[in-house]
């Protein structure tokens, strides 16, 4: 939160929703969240900005079958019925590289979600039976309709311990895909690339 009307009341509550909140404090995520209140008379506002260098995107789930996987903490705020999961996308084959390519935001219900996406973002709409290849940290959000197959392009040692597209998603239609040109992890290395050893 950046900054608000006065009449906007903030309580931080727990994420009863939340179905792995063992494993959400086990890897260091939050379990809890703020929400907003408006007990004025009028119409109040809240401003929101992402946490780090990103762009936010509006989603609709009414739009999306009420369902949609986004990557891990992707999710922002929300308005209305939405509510917010981590799951570990059982449809993903061949290599598990990390725990952020496999531990994935759901979010359900009807209202509107703000996810946070890096870089330029492009939405690819696939027909059904249309096959897309995608560098696996460069999914945003995709659609659960979309199946997905994950292998790797090199030694396992070296998908596990990381590098540029080592690791690619073959994504398979019906369904709409959100493609992140500059996922935060390589924005974040290429940062700590360039300080030198003895600043760090």
């Amino acid at each position: 939160m950046c900054f608000m009307s006065g009449s906007i009341e903030m309580e931080n509550v727990f994420i009863h929703e939340n179905e792995v909140g063992v494993w959400q404090w086990f890897f260091g995520k939050a379990v809890t969240s703020v929400v907003f209140h408006n007990p004025g008379p009028s119409d109040g506002f809240v401003g929101i900005a992402a946490p780090s260098l990103a762009r936010i995107l509006p989603i609709d789930l009414a739009k999306f079958g009420g369902e949609i996987l986004c990557q891990p903490d992707a999710f922002l705020c929300s308005v209305s019925d939405v509510k917010v999961s981590n799951t570990v996308d059982q449809r993903a084959r061949n290599v598990m590289p990390s725990i952020e390519g496999f531990l994935r935001q759901k979010l359900t219900g009807q209202g509107l979600a703000f996810i946070l996406a890096g870089g330029s973002v492009a939405q690819k709409v696939l027909e059904v039976g249309e096959v897309l290849a995608v560098d696996v940290s460069c999914i945003a959000a995709l659609n659960t309709t979309v199946n997905v197959q994950i292998k790797y392009n090199g030694p396992v040692r070296r998908a596990v311990f990381g590098g540029d597209n080592l690791v690619t998603a073959t994504l398979t239609g019906p369904g709409i895909v959100f493609i992140q040109s500059l996922p935060f992890r390589r924005f974040s290395q290429r940062i700590a690339s360039d300080i030198p050893k003895h600043e760090r």
